[in-house]
């Protein structure tokens, strides 16, 4: 039979199919999330996510040694504090979780690119984002807190500040209080199209951030809205953010794409916990290869347009990228 185009000649070996990929991966693209806790001597299981720890300060070195081996450089820090109150003063003590996690971090794996998440969540005693007004979040009270976080986090040594907090105008706040402490050349990776999402359940459970009444349904997207992602990225793009976030990324493929489409900056993908822990439990029942899951998901979401990813598999898509498996 006479058939000029044959697809199937290109898709003949592994190095054929490895040659014209249209999507390649890369382990500089992969950041990898920790969980620092207040204490000594401290890698406790978070039972919500099998395979991922709560490390004290002094345990990060251990971590270290085993993502540095895959070639993951790249880290984002969330805080666990020995105490709580309704203002999150935990959050932008000189001697905080991650200030201490920051400059254990920069003496001695300098190595490791440091990043961490701006909010208040994990720092609270009611768990939410912000400071309270009765029962709400105070959108404009909240923005000064967020700036003294930020601040103390540059002062500790962050190399990039992660605002996940979803105030309206956080990302403007930020920028003005670093600029306007010597620290213009800081980047800002913001949570831009964060969702409110019921895949963040096993991280809430990790990171002791749930909150003790009500959602977070009055500052985080509604999930139906794509357009409103659209013009949060390039509201926080103008107000000074170096990258734009979409935060889940599984279920958000098509907002990653678009927003992809519309920005002229580089666009992060949080591949969240409930994706891990779904992953993680259907494989544990043998319903599917995780391995190869990973793999694909990984794959689906640099296709949708992503440029980097924060993955609690980074590790692993790390080592797989290195075997020439995916990438």
């Amino acid at each position: 039979m006479e058939m000029r185009y044959r697809a199937r000649r290109l898709r003949g070996s592994d190095t054929l199919r490895r040659m014209v990929r249209e999507t390649r991966l890369s382990q500089d693209a992969l950041i990898y999330p920790v969980f620092v806790k207040t204490g000594k001597n401290i890698q406790e299981p978070i039972a919500s996510m099998e395979g991922q720890y709560r490390y004290s300060v002094d345990r990060l070195g251990s971590l270290y040694e085993q993502i540095l081996k895959t070639g993951v450089r790249k880290v984002l820090f969330f805080g666990l504090p020995e105490e709580k109150d309704p203002q999150g003063s935990g959050a932008y003590r000189q001697d905080g979780i991650i200030q201490s996690a920051l400059q254990y971090t920069a003496a001695h794996y300098p190595e490791i690119f440091r990043i961490t998440d701006v909010c208040m969540c994990e720092y609270t005693s009611h768990g939410h984002c912000g400071i309270l007004s009765g029962d709400q979040v105070d959108n404009d009270q909240t923005l000064p807190y967020l700036a003294k976080i930020a601040l103390s986090h540059a002062e500790a040594g962050a190399q990039m500040l992660a605002p996940s907090d979803m105030m309206d105008g956080r990302v403007g706040v930020i920028r003005h209080a670093l600029d306007s402490n010597a620290y213009t050349a800081l980047p800002i990776m913001a949570y831009t199209v964060k969702y409110s999402s019921s895949f963040y359940s096993p991280f809430r459970a990790a990171a002791d951030s749930t909150p003790a009444f009500g959602d977070r349904k009055t500052y985080q997207m509604d999930y139906h809205n794509k357009k409103e992602g659209i013009q949060a990225a390039l509201r926080d793009i103008q107000d000074g953010a170096d990258i734009v976030m979409v935060k889940p990324a599984l279920a958000y493929l098509d907002v990653i794409q678009r927003v992809a489409e519309q920005v002229m900056v580089p666009v992060a993908a949080y591949s969240v916990s409930g994706e891990y822990a779904m992953i993680k439990a259907a494989a544990q029942a043998g319903y599917i290869d995780e391995a190869n899951v990973v793999c694909e998901s990984t794959v689906s979401i640099f296709r949708a347009g992503a440029q980097i990813l924060i993955s609690y598999f980074a590790r692993e898509i790390a080592g797989w990228i290195a075997q020439g498996r995916i990438g």
